[in-house]
């Protein structure tokens, strides 16, 4: 039952990204981990979403060894073995081809937080990778990706900026869950867009001040949080 409701957690996921208009045609995909039972579920290579089903979902162990599943899993799959590995709290994980948070990741460009809206997510500036290398990229591309986003987190903490830009290629996202990982690239998309359109408004807006940024993040995320009802 554990798995079955996996499956259809990530499915859903899978689903969330299309209705958001963060994919086309079968761009993208979401996965999530049963670390108790050491599975990842995730979207199959290439499959139209509207035609998936939980079925269709791949099953692989920690290393992304095929279990379970007559598809081959999405080719990012050792991207998303890579920071499950490095990333113990990390339940699930979004990669999509957004266009504004693309644009920013093809510009190399982190991105900043100008306001409050960015804020309430993201305990920071959503960094960009380093490009990859050419050894990189002919070598073990997608699991060196993933150790690309790693190395960009080794002075941020994963949970409190819970997406990054891949140099050249595009958004990756993540939460607790398959559902938190693609409402996570849904803001992150979002607060792109308004990034940009604020240094279009004015190429001189800077950075929202430290004070400001720590009370919107920290009344949402914090040990003291109060935004929404307690859970009970």
């Amino acid at each position: 039952m554990r798995l079955q409701r996996l499956r259809e957690e990530v499915l859903e996921a899978n689903l969330e990204l299309v209705r958001r208009g963060l994919v086309l045609y079968t761009f993208g995909n979401a996965s999530g981990i049963s670390r108790e039972e050491g599975l990842i579920v995730i979207k199959p290579s290439g499959v139209p979403y509207e035609k998936m089903t939980p079925g269709d979902l791949v099953i692989t162990d920690r290393e992304g060894k095929v279990l379970e599943g007559n598809l081959r899993p999405s080719s990012d799959l050792p991207t998303h073995v890579v920071l499950y590995k490095a990333f113990p709290e990390m339940g699930g994980v979004c990669h999509t081809h957004s266009r504004y948070a693309t644009a920013w990741a093809q510009a190399c460009k982190a991105i900043p937080c100008f306001g409050t809206t960015h804020a309430d997510y993201f305990h920071g500036s959503v960094p960009v990778t380093d490009p990859l290398g050419r050894g990189d990229i002919q070598g073990d591309y997608e699991a060196n990706t993933g150790t690309a986003i790693v190395r960009a987190f080794q002075k941020i903490d994963y949970q409190a900026v819970p997406a990054a830009l891949v140099a050249n290629h595009g958004p990756f996202a993540w939460g607790k869950t398959a559902g938190d990982a693609a409402h996570n690239a849904v803001i992150l998309e979002e607060i792109a867009h308004t990034a940009y359109l604020t240094l279009q408004i004015n190429a001189d807006s800077l950075a929202i001040g430290r004070d400001l940024h720590d009370r919107h993040y920290l009344r949402k995320h914090g040990k003291q949080a109060y935004y929404g009802q307690p859970n009970k």
